[in-house]
């Protein structure tokens, strides 16, 4: 009989959800398959963390129309995105706390913007909040979950990846990532685990 690891939130733990927008919904620029069976999920996540006082961090990608992976720009992506279009919005239905901490990634023209830390100022306000233990959830897996939590990691933080807040474009490829985040330490958890 296996034993579930449990977590039990407190001072230094946070909520990071990675880019729940718009274009990564099913019908977005960029859809991330099922990644709409999501939002109970995260919305569970978020309320529990919420509920206990703790920080819960969103990013969201906020690219300028040029940004250099949209295929018009000779990247690899469709537009996606773009900041103050509809599609960059948030995914309708997400229960965000009135304390949620928003940062914005992918502003930069010429930076990728994959990682939540990224030109961004997520570590800074990590270290204010006195944040030692991250519990990541969110899309796309193999894309900005990774890099936010390889960046993490190398960073210095725990690492928690709630697998079922997470979804990927690619399912093979998800699959590796989880295997290189779990390799690179970080621990992958059921969300029911928290408590």
């Amino acid at each position: 009989m296996t034993t579930v690891q449990r977590f039990r939130l407190g001072a230094g733990d946070a909520l990071l959800v990675i880019d729940m927008q718009r274009d990564f919904m099913p019908g977005g620029a960029l859809p991330v398959a099922k990644s709409d069976a999501l939002l109970p999920v995260i919305n569970a996540c978020m309320h529990r963390f919420d509920s206990k006082g703790l920080p819960v961090f969103a990013t969201r990608d906020w690219h300028p129309p040029d940004h250099a992976s949209f295929v018009t720009e000779g990247g690899p992506w469709p537009v996606h995105c773009v900041a103050g279009s509809d599609g960059a919005r948030f995914a309708e239905g997400l229960a965000w706390p009135a304390t949620l901490r928003l940062i914005n990634k992918g502003e930069q023209r010429e930076l990728p913007g994959y990682s939540a830390f990224e030109g961004t100022q997520l570590r800074a306000q990590l270290q204010r909040q006195d944040v030692q233990r991250l519990f990541v959830c969110g899309v796309a897996t193999e894309y900005c979950v990774r890099a936010s939590v390889l960046d993490a990691l190398k960073l210095g933080y725990a690492v928690v990846l709630l697998r079922d807040g997470v979804r990927a474009v690619c399912a093979q490829d998800g699959a590796r990532a989880l295997r290189e985040m779990q390799q690179q330490g970080a621990i992958l958890a059921s969300p029911e685990a928290l408590q």
